[in-house]
């Protein structure tokens, strides 16, 4: 049985994982979003799966009703959702609404069996969304506009639906994570219909945007996914949803080393407090670590 801290690394290296995510689309070229969406997340679900044949074990993909509705529902249904919030809200004030997802996660994780929420994981929480605030908005405001407010409407049902795949994915806790490659094949197939429906067509460019294309489907929505559905089911998941707020900023970080950024005031005032908020919310498990550690 892997421990709980154990469990809580391997979710809180799908966050790292996912902190690839805007600069491998940015590479990637011009592809719309619920075409790349198709290619990664078919990809990623027919390996995935190809190796579950390969290893004797598609049984796992027998699942109830509601196991096949939670996990495609979490993510297609969240990436979605997302995907119209761009469409219809400015992209700054969508992703600041959307990033209250891991400050949700802390908030419902107190409705679970078992957990405790505490004021130390609400304080680091916190500290993460005014973290997020400062990655996003570069220090330079929010404007809300009435105008866009089914954006906004669709940025807060993306993060009420990952928040809530997450918490609720702790009730199916004895479903195996191996379960993730059908959720994403399923998400691939249903990306591609909307693409048909929505989108005009356009393939990826040359070796390197299809390398992006590639490592998209083997990392950030790939394997991200089963990590995190193991640390959300064995791990802390209070740590983790505040520590998910480093997701943006280590993207952002990512973009400037890779001469798509620059660093200033702002991204410093978020590292501080977004790990200030993750250490905060850790508090306990460190507690936990420090006796066994000097024993």
């Amino acid at each position: 049985m892997i421990s709980r801290s154990r469990a809580t690394s391997i979710g809180f290296a799908a966050i790292v994982m996912w902190s690839s995510l805007s600069t491998l689309v940015a590479i990637s070229g011009t592809v719309p979003p619920f075409l790349l969406n198709a290619l990664t997340f078919g990809l990623s679900g027919l390996g995935a799966t190809l190796w579950l044949a390969a290893t004797g074990r598609l049984g796992v993909l027998r699942q109830s009703p509601k196991v096949w509705a939670l996990g495609v529902a979490g993510l297609f249904g969240y990436h979605a959702l997302y995907f119209a919030a761009l469409r219809w809200a400015p992209p700054v004030e969508a992703s600041l609404v959307n990033y209250l997802w891991p400050l949700l996660i802390v908030l419902l994780s107190g409705l679970l069996p078992g957990e405790r929420l505490k004021a130390h994981h609400l304080i680091g929480a916190g500290l993460g969304l005014l973290g997020a605030v400062a990655v996003v908005t570069k220090g330079r405001g929010i404007d809300l506009d009435p105008a866009h407010v089914a954006g906004y409407l669709c940025a807060a049902g993306a993060a009420f639906t990952w928040s809530s795949y997450s918490v609720l994915s702790r009730r199916v806790g004895e479903v195996p994570t191996a379960t993730v490659a059908g959720f994403c094949l399923a998400t691939g197939v249903l990306s591609g219909l909307c693409h048909l429906a929505f989108e005009t067509t356009v393939w990826p460019q040359g070796t390197t945007q299809w390398a992006a294309v590639i490592g998209l489907s083997i990392f950030p929505l790939g394997f991200a996914f089963f990590a995190w559905d193991l640390g959300v089911k064995r791990g802390d998941i209070q740590v983790l949803g505040a520590a998910s707020y480093l997701a943006p900023l280590l993207s952002t970080l990512l973009l400037i080393v890779s001469g798509n950024g620059r660093f200033d005031a702002s991204i410093g005032f978020a590292a501080v407090a977004i790990t200030l908020g993750a250490v905060v919310a850790s508090i306990d498990m460190l507690r936990r670590r420090a006796p066994s550690a000097s024993a």
